[in-house]
């Protein structure tokens, strides 16, 4: 059995000309864990992400994936290891059904001629969406009728669906109401379960206390720390974040 962390990045710098936007970076992500990613508008926590979906590629610092080596030139090739993101624009084709938008570039095909699977795709996602007590009218609802909480649900979905190593979300309840927030919330939990690693990156405070097990917190692209969110509180959080009467335990 692999022991090694989901996902474990070291010293990673990425500069833009003389912009160093990310310095020495090292961070672990267990699998059943969530991690979340804090800090200010210009922290590096976007660029992260980017780095570690092939999006950009770190200027130094190693990624390894499960242990092993990897480096990415673009999304496609995270996603091939297993990495799926949540953006906070979702990413849905909103003309399409669920079901088409769960295997959106992945469509199963039957008989010699590639005759989409219609129903096989249907039922695989019934049976996701009954795993992860997702509450939408049908998979074949159209995506632009469902309301902004189901549509992210639709999104963590597809992500967890295909991950097999990592799922990154970045802002995944910023353009929901309290009570959706709250679904996604119990959905996100829920990942644990399935043994993935999840990486959020949260504006919210609260929500990354109620979430995560683990809290990195960057400053304008510094890594200031790691804390065990048991071990910790918003204070301590918050004095990171804004270098004011920051802990350096």
């Amino acid at each position: 059995m692999n022991t090694a962390p989901a996902l474990s990045l070291r010293n990673i710098y990425k500069s833009f000309g003389g912009i160093v936007a990310v310095e020495d970076l090292s961070l672990d992500v267990k699998r059943g864990e969530i991690v979340a990613l804090v800090g200010d508008n210009g922290a590096g926590k976007s660029t992260v992400v980017k780095i570690i979906t092939g999006m950009y590629q770190p200027s130094s610092g190693e990624i390894r994936l499960a242990g092993e080596p990897v480096h990415f030139i673009d999304a496609s090739q995270s996603q091939s290891k297993g990495v799926q993101v949540v953006y906070q624009d979702l990413a849905l084709a909103e003309s399409q059904p669920v079901y088409m938008n769960l295997f959106l570039g992945r469509e199963k095909t039957k008989g010699w001629f590639g005759k989409l699977d219609r129903t096989g795709m249907i039922a695989e996602t019934e049976e996701l969406m009954r795993e992860l007590n997702v509450r939408i009218p049908s998979p074949k609802s159209t995506i632009r009728k469902l309301s902004g909480g189901q549509r992210q649900a639709v999104a963590i979905a597809r992500a967890t669906h295909w991950a097999t190593n990592l799922v990154l979300m970045d802002e995944p309840t910023a353009a929901l109401g309290v009570t959706e927030t709250s679904k996604a919330e119990d959905i996100i939990s829920g990942l644990k379960a399935r043994d993935l690693a999840i990486l959020i990156v949260s504006h919210s405070l609260d929500q990354v206390f109620r979430l995560s097990d683990q809290i990195c917190v960057l400053r304008r692209g510094k890594q200031i720390g790691v804390r065990q969110t048991k071990q910790t509180d918003k204070n301590e959080i918050v004095s990171m974040i804004t270098g004011l009467h920051a802990s350096s335990r």
